[in-house]
């Protein structure tokens, strides 16, 4: 049986850091309508910042954009949360998910962004095109 959608969020935000946490705590707050473990919360805050890190630092480089932000709950605790810019995309996708690698020359960065929304999460999937953007979209059950 497929789950049936009870709530839905879009946030559209500039591609500043100062708004990274708003995003986290904006989407956090929609989640809690759950009333899910403080575990699970945090889980989806961590994957949500790195995620809006992501587009700041890398998508729109020394440019602003957008930042388009969007959760989903359904009936059986499932969280659907999209995150996508129109930046200047990945190359190899694939490459860009193995912890450590990183396309930051500063070393500033480490390069685990990725791995940290697949260990915080349930389901992440990561689509791209080179000048065309990228879409992160992270799973999370809630368990009642």
């Amino acid at each position: 049986m497929k789950s049936k959608l009870l709530n839905e969020m879009r946030l559209t935000i500039p591609s500043k850091s100062v708004n990274e946490s708003y995003a986290r705590y904006a989407v956090s707050a929609f989640v809690g309508q759950l009333d899910p473990s403080v575990g699970d919360l945090g889980d989806i805050r961590t994957a949500v910042s790195e995620a809006v890190t992501n587009c700041v630092v890398h998508a729109y480089r020394d440019t602003e954009g957008k930042i388009y932000i969007c959760a989903k709950y359904y009936d059986d605790g499932k969280v659907v949360i999209s995150i996508r810019d129109k930046g200047c995309g990945i190359a190899d996708v694939k490459k860009a998910m193995e912890p450590l690698y990183t396309t930051d020359t500063s070393g500033e960065r480490g390069g685990m962004g990725f791995a940290i929304m697949e260990s915080f999460t349930d389901k992440l999937r990561v689509r791209s095109a080179a000048g065309f953007g990228t879409s992160v979209v992270m799973t999370k059950r809630i368990k009642k």
